[in-house]
């Protein structure tokens, strides 16, 4: 009995083979192609691999491309008016010999569309109809029985995310436009979500200054629970923080004596920071930087005042993270 850990070995070595005998030249060709499309580019498949098919394409209009998935059989009855000479059909095909396939594309030719074979055979009928083709090298399926589109689907997935992030790179889609693209769940949130959509300002801020003793600024520190304390010149310049921590290690340090020095003693000098604007996920990322102690407090920071303070408890809240 083939073994799990055997299976695994097995589907390496298959898509090992893939990424050796892929035609890279062959591929870039078809994806300068597919770059000059000025209108749909529209996928189509039967079966799995037109369930990938529509896989491929969702990832396309997600990142910036216009991309239309539809289903081989609708083509013929009525669909076919989508097109028209500025699209191009890409059509996925394990064998390149699926019949509902071959029947479609003289009909597609008429329409003036360019049509793309993305198949793992070569010399196909399929590669013969069409315009462009791109052979993804598969040596055989997962399946014992050499059946089951299972290695086949994988190879047209990875092509599928290949040309999707190279056309997404190559139309220089920004952070802005994505985001767009996802306002809602965790995706929009981590693209849009801003530091200063989370942080506290005005005056529910802890703020002390440097000359402060510790005696005087625990209320401060204590009634604002926030867990620091944002060290601040006359102009709301960053000087220092004073968090929970310090305040603990002064304790062991100096005793009841810490409690008659000042901030400017028992502060941390130079702390990290965040400027206003920033996104949420850049400012956890900031406060995790270093693992075996992570920053809690961020002050924000806007022309060199200090305008507000963000929690990583606030930022997980909302869903980051």
């Amino acid at each position: 009995m083939t073994t799990l850990e055997q299976l695994l070995s097995i589907q390496k070595e298959l898509i090992a083979d893939y990424f050796a005998r892929l035609d890279v030249r062959e591929v870039g060709h078809v994806a300068a192609r597919i770059e000059n499309i000025t209108g749909l580019l529209v996928f189509t498949g039967v079966g799995k691999s037109g369930i990938i098919a529509e896989k491929i394409a969702m990832t396309l209009v997600s990142t910036g491309t216009r991309a239309l998935f539809l289903p081989a059989g609708n083509f013929l009855h009525g669909d076919l008016g989508i097109l028209t000479e500025k699209d191009a059909l890409v059509v996925l095909s394990r064998s390149g010999e699926t019949q509902e396939l071959l029947d479609l594309l003289p009909f597609v030719k008429k329409k003036g569309a360019m049509t793309i074979a993305v198949v793992s055979k070569r010399d196909s009928r399929l590669t013969k109809l069409c315009d462009e083709k791109v052979v993804l090298p598969m040596e055989r399926e997962l399946c014992p029985f050499n059946l089951a589109p299972t290695i086949s689907t994988t190879v047209q997935l990875l092509f599928g995310d290949l040309l999707a992030v190279y056309l997404m790179k190559s139309k220089n889609v920004a952070l802005t436009t994505y985001a767009e693209n996802h306002p809602g769940g965790i995706l929009g949130k981590t693209a849009t979500l801003r530091v200063d959509d989370l942080m506290w300002q005005g005056d529910v801020v802890p703020c002390a200054s440097p000359g402060d003793r510790l005696i005087d600024v625990l209320v401060e520190l204590t009634n604002k629970k926030c867990g620091a304390l944002l060290i601040t010149d006359k102009e709301k310049r960053l000087q220092g923080i004073f968090t929970d921590g310090d305040l603990r290690r002064s304790l062991q340090r100096h005793g009841s004596k810490a409690l008659e020095l000042t901030m400017e003693v028992l502060m941390t000098a130079n702390p990290l920071f965040i400027q206003s604007g920033a996104r949420a996920i850049e400012a956890l990322q900031t406060m995790q930087n270093n693992p075996k102690r992570y920053v809690m407090v961020l002050p924000v920071v806007a022309r060199d005042r200090v305008v507000g303070v963000v929690r990583m408890h606030d930022i997980v809240q909302a869903g980051i993270g």
